[in-house]
């Protein structure tokens, strides 16, 4: 399903900086006309506000807090289109003591505040007209890497979810992408040590835009990105982007 940003009302959740901040300025770039900036403290969506006035609107979002998730369905009942965006990076290998821990952290936002969205806001697209789902997910959803295992699995976890709801979603006309940036100029990448060889928000948001407009289920809108999308793209189509029985 093809899906054009422009006059539409969208959410973003992680608004405040790096990728989703990014987000809401390319979707009013593209015309839409509100954005909903999902954020933990209502302070943080501030200097999109004054830069866009009342095209933002703050609205608290906290993936681990399943109750600002219901409020803010309620609240955004005009969504037409989700970006769920909110993550978190902890560094731990499988052998450290605090990989539970840690493990059940990142799980908590980034598997099960998917769900939560998903959730809560597909009687929400579904009412509007079917809209679109936009999943963060990242090349990490593919491989794993040492420092950085509980995120992996976290994030391969999101993209199995990602590719049900696609499923799902697809029989209320709902359209959904899920999105694999490599490292990106965010605080997250600077966390993990890949700053120096990452590339700007904008590749990811414009990417999104992009994606949508085409139809496109997949993303991979980095310079390493697309190293693992040229690998993957054999699978992706012929086993994750085929119907059902296919």
């Amino acid at each position: 399903m093809r899906y054009d940003i422009e006059n539409k009302v969208a959410l973003v959740t992680g608004a405040n900086r790096g990728i989703g901040k990014a987000v809401v300025k390319s979707f009013l770039k593209h015309g839409a006309s509100k954005v909903y900036a999902g954020v933990r403290s209502l302070e943080k969506a501030e200097p999109l506000v004054s830069e866009f006035g009342d095209k933002v609107i703050p609205i608290a979002i906290d993936y681990s807090d399943p109750a600002t998730i219901s409020a803010a369905a309620e609240t955004a009942g005009d969504t037409q289109v989700v970006v769920s965006n909110a993550g978190i990076l902890e560094t731990v290998s499988p052998l450290d003591d605090e990989v539970f821990e840690t493990f059940e952290k990142e799980l908590e936002v980034n598997v099960y505040g998917l769900l939560r969205m998903a959730r809560a806001f597909a009687p929400v697209l579904h009412k509007n007209g079917g809209g679109a789902f936009v999943q963060l997910n990242s090349v990490a959803s593919l491989n794993s890497f040492p420092a950085f295992a509980t995120y992996c699995a976290s994030k391969a976890a999101a993209y199995s979810f990602t590719i049900s709801l696609k499923t799902l979603f697809t029989q209320q006309g709902t359209h959904v992408l899920s999105v694999h940036p490599g490292p990106i100029d965010t605080d997250m990448a600077a966390k993990g040590g890949f700053r120096d060889e990452s590339d700007p928000v904008e590749v990811v948001s414009e990417g999104i835009v992009a994606s949508l407009k085409a139809g496109e289920f997949h993303l991979f809108p980095d310079r390493m990105a697309k190293d693992f999308e040229k690998a993957y793209a054999s699978f992706a189509k012929g086993i994750v982007e085929a119907p059902l029985g296919e």
